[in-house]
């Protein structure tokens, strides 16, 4: 860079007098001046960039080393039960309650419960939807025909028996009359299945 031949004037009282100049010296206080009491005082200087805690430059995560030998990592958190277990098997009870009536009014296919209720269970209550079937067309009765219609389950009462088996009652309310179902209910697989179906 050309040096600039540099300039004095000389000023009237009140004024400013100096020079200025271009040749690359900085007027700007040196670092020194910037550090603050602390570096006036004799404390010294940090050295390379500060980083806080806990945070990471760049954008992915550091690489986590192995463990040592003889040493082993925290055991990963065993997964919880169902804060409340029983109101999980009481809305499985009033659901298959109402699919398997609804089976005895005919206006539901048997093969919808057959993840539901065990093979002996679900042979049951189809044998029981078939005898009905059957004394309608036999009789032609009226009272046969509303036999299990606009059926509603109004209550529903669980109890552990055992771990992972739940009993279960159910009070059914259809166009003829009001009667009670027990049911059991037992986990396999996280699947709740009914082994245990009466229907009065």
């Amino acid at each position: 860079m050309r040096a600039v031949t540099p300039i004095t004037a000389d000023h009237g009282p009140g004024t400013f007098q100096g020079k200025s100049t271009l040749q690359g010296a900085s007027t700007f206080p040196g670092p020194a001046a910037l550090q603050g009491p602390a570096a006036l005082q004799g404390a010294p200087a940090r050295q390379g960039p500060t980083t806080l805690p806990g945070r990471h430059l760049g954008g992915s995560r550091p690489r986590q080393e192995p463990a040592a030998p003889g040493t082993s990592r925290p055991a990963l958190p065993v997964p919880l039960r169902p804060a409340d277990p029983a109101a999980e098997v009481r809305a499985v009870a009033r659901s298959t309650v109402q699919a398997a009536m609804e089976v005895l009014a005919g206006i539901r296919p048997i093969h919808q419960l057959a993840r539901r209720l065990d093979p002996r269970c679900l042979a049951a209550l189809q044998h029981r939807a078939a005898l009905i079937r059957r004394e309608l067309n036999r009789t032609g009765n009226p009272a046969l025909a509303r036999l299990h219609r606009n059926s509603a389950v109004r209550s529903v009462r669980v109890c552990e028996v055992a771990d992972g088996v739940y009993e279960a009652s159910a009070v059914v309310v259809d166009d003829v009359r009001a009667r009670a179902v027990a049911l059991r209910l037992e986990q396999s697989k996280q699947v709740w299945r009914v082994t245990e179906l009466v229907i009065g």
